[in-house]
């Protein structure tokens, strides 16, 4: 009866916030949960970086007017020889990319 009372108040709660507070919220459960994410970058149509084992990107914001700023960062492990696992050697590294300069495509690994 408590478990169902708590659910039901969950999601009225849920209906009652805005999108955006949806989206925070289920950023934060993903971030708390974590993901397997992989991150490729191209130059035109050939992938020339791909990052593994990442657990989210992050929109960078300006430190006085926390203005959303134009490239994203995070940290992942690069994965040197593009053969899509980490091999022994390969590190996890901090990395930043514009949006102005690459196409990229962001998922969760499926495996």
């Amino acid at each position: 009866m408590v478990k169902g009372v708590l659910i039901l108040m969950a999601g009225l709660i849920l209906v009652g916030c805005t999108q955006e507070a949806q989206n925070k919220l289920g950023r934060t459960m993903q971030n708390w949960t974590g993901t397997d994410g992989i991150l490729e970058i191209y130059a035109g149509e050939r992938l020339v970086k791909r990052f593994l084992k990442i657990d989210k990107l992050t929109t960078a914001t300006g430190t006085d007017d926390r203005t959303a700023r134009p490239y994203r960062f995070g940290y992942g492990v690069l994965d040197e020889n593009l053969n899509g696992t980490v091999d022994p050697g390969e590190k996890k590294v901090y990395f930043e990319f514009s949006d102005y300069s690459t196409s990229y495509i962001f998922y969760e690994n499926p495996h």
